[in-house]
């Protein structure tokens, strides 16, 4: 018979899982090129990454994987699926108060879905307010994480 596992082994394990696959989806979306084994890894992480968020994350985490899965299902060119978990992610962070690099990621991303979804006036809004969010952006490590993503972003 399989040995059980404690309470706090499963939830080390979901974050554990939650973490690696939230990274390995965003390393890969960041990729020049992609092949297309890799976007399904992609796709895959992210919502594996979702899937341990909502087992055991907080709101915010759970938010943030909606915010991952936004950004990759932009990166796959499924605008309308993109558009829903950006806009969704967006709508949470906007009505609270998330640090600096959190409200410019929000906007990137929206941004980055709706130039998916062909919504150019919605992302031509978001990208020009996520630029100047980033720029403001108070912690050196913090900018430049969030403009090695905002670069990837097409702008019109």
């Amino acid at each position: 018979m399989p040995e059980m596992l404690s309470a706090d082994e499963i939830e080390r394990s979901h974050r554990w899982h939650a973490k690696e696959c939230n990274n390995l989806a965003w390393d890969l979306s960041e990729l020049p090129e992609r092949s297309v084994a890799q976007d399904e890894e992609m796709l895959n992480a992210a919502h594996a990454s979702a899937y341990h968020w909502a087992v055991i994350g907080t709101e915010l985490n759970q938010v943030r994987a909606k915010t991952l899965l936004g950004h990759v299902y932009a990166a796959l060119g499924r605008g309308q699926d993109a558009l829903s978990y950006a806009q969704q992610s967006f709508d949470y962070l906007a009505a609270h108060e998330p640090p600096d690099w959190e409200i410019a990621f929000s906007h990137a991303i929206l941004a980055n879905a709706a130039y998916a979804a062909h919504e150019d006036k919605l992302h031509r809004q978001h990208y020009a307010r996520a630029r100047e969010l980033g720029e403001a952006i108070s912690d050196p490590e913090d900018k430049e994480i969030f403009f090695k993503t905002f670069e990837l972003i097409p702008g019109l």
